[in-house]
């Protein structure tokens, strides 16, 4: 005799999204897919997560998650609980798997932006409820997420194309574009000062090398949230990965330039870069709305 639906829906395994490798590359096109729908025709769906709850723990302050997350729950027809460093203190007042059994009995999903991505580990490890990274210091696979849905918004395609990323290559962004771009048969190679690298893939010191013919330029801030006290180091070391007009010249003709900001003007990139026509960090930054509402749809099997 088969199980009642109800119990067979409740023995489902709960899916998280800590890093780009807990996706099938046919599940990424599925999110890509569903998050075009979504920005087409936003009235479609604005019950899709009706009665749901989103908490968004926040070790980390952020500007474009919090708003991205909180405003794509609404959107969706259900709410959203923003927690602070002060409201939780997780690892010290409480441990991550002792928040997580309490959140699950109260809210649908969890987003979480912190410090440690061990802790991101610790919560969907003790969790029923899906659990999404909004940022650690390993990955930051919505980043990335948005990142190439902007490419194949701009590209109309995404295989066989060139990503550059200059700058800082031992940092979360890149790992997260990283494991994407090997998913999607897109050419990725990082500049990189030496003990910046990213150890991982097509690597190469010299930023001309890296940007030659490329049709994406990426960077990011030189000093990331936790290595302040890095900072005059950095800033003697980066200053030749700077994207600027001259870099951008080696590109493709119509190469587009990105970063998931915060920009620090007048370091990783110029103002001519970061505001001239191959620009597209204001799309991809409202393709965080779009792509983590797929996402939530997606992890809540919506």
């Amino acid at each position: 005799m088969p199980l009642p639906r109800k119990i067979v829906q409740t023995m489902k395994k709960v899916r998280h999204f800590i890093s780009i490798n807990d996706l099938t590359t046919s599940e990424i096109k599925r999110i890509f897919d569903l998050a075009i729908k979504l920005k087409k025709n936003p009235q479609k769906y604005n019950k899709a997560l009706k009665d749901k709850t989103l908490a968004m723990i926040f070790e980390k302050p952020s500007l474009r998650t919090r708003v991205s997350f909180e405003a794509g729950m609404t959107q969706l027809g259900g709410h959203a609980i923003y927690l602070g460093p002060n409201d939780i203190q997780m690892g010290a007042r409480e441990t991550p798997g002792d928040i997580a059994k309490n959140l699950e009995r109260m809210v649908d999903i969890i987003m979480a932006r912190v410090f440690e991505h061990k802790k991101l580990i610790d919560l969907s490890n003790d969790t029923k409820v899906p659990v999404v990274n909004g940022l650690s210091d390993l990955e930051h696979p919505c980043q990335a997420m948005a990142d190439i849905l902007t490419v194949l918004e701009k590209k109309k395609k995404l295989k066989g194309l060139k990503l550059a990323f200059v700058g800082d290559g031992n940092n979360n962004v890149t790992r997260s574009l990283y494991f994407l771009c090997a998913k999607l048969g897109i050419d990725f190679i990082c500049a990189a000062p030496h003990g910046y690298g990213l150890k991982m893939g097509k690597e190469t010191i010299d930023p001309k090398k890296a940007v030659k013919d490329a049709d994406i330029v990426v960077t990011d801030t030189w000093v990331s949230m936790g290595e302040e006290s890095e900072k005059k180091i950095r800033l003697k070391v980066f200053p030749p990965y700077q994207i600027n007009r001259k870099l951008m010249k080696l590109a493709k003709p119509d190469a587009i330039f990105m970063h998931c900001l915060p920009a620090y003007r007048g370091y990783e990139v110029t103002d001519e870069v970061i505001d001239g026509p191959q620009s597209v960090v204001f799309d991809e930054a409202e393709n965080r709305l779009h792509v983590q509402k797929a996402i939530m749809l997606f992890l809540l099997g919506k």
